[in-house]
């Protein structure tokens, strides 16, 4: 990850108050943060779309200990899934709150490629389902823009894939 990119991301995650939470004191004692960040692990679905955009999917790979991968399954060119997973990250905070987040490559209209960080946070209905909103913060910098980079706010919805 660039300097750059990591500063972004650093900021963004402190902005939209994703830090870790120590879940010990708040959940009762059968449910404790070990157990919650289990049911999260697997496979999940991802459709998400951008405000005045065409909805786009990918496949989050959560495994414990807060790491994960994305597969973007309609972002290449001609819509084709990318090649290969890309590294994610992800934490469970207190009230069914899941973020996941990672750096990916997206299409900018029909003719270009963007290089940003891609921000999910949001709740869980169930434990197959999670939905909520999300932030595309590119990593070019827009003078007009009061964080200083393009970014395009959207929503989510998460499904489990069941093998």
């Amino acid at each position: 990850m660039r300097l750059g990119s990591a500063i972004v991301f650093s900021i963004l995650m402190f902005v939209f108050g994703t830090e870790a939470t120590t879940l010990q004191d708040t959940l009762p004692q059968a449910a404790s943060p070990a157990t919650k960040a289990a049911n999260f692990a697997g496979r999940w679905r991802v459709k998400f779309v951008f405000a005045g955009r065409v909805e786009m999917n990918l496949i989050l790979h959560s495994q414990p200990k807060g790491v994960g991968s994305f597969l973007l399954l309609d972002t290449a060119a001609d819509g084709k899934p990318e090649p290969a997973a890309v590294p994610a990250a992800w934490s469970q905070a207190s009230n069914d709150r899941v973020n996941f987040s990672g750096e990916v490559e997206l299409p900018i209209g029909t003719c270009c490629r963007e290089v940003g960080t891609l921000i999910f946070k949001g709740r869980s209905s169930s434990s197959n389902s999670i939905s909520g909103k999300l932030i595309f913060v590119a990593s070019t910098e827009e003078d007009e823009n009061p964080l200083g980079f393009r970014s395009l706010v959207g929503t989510f919805t998460a499904t489990r894939v069941l093998n």
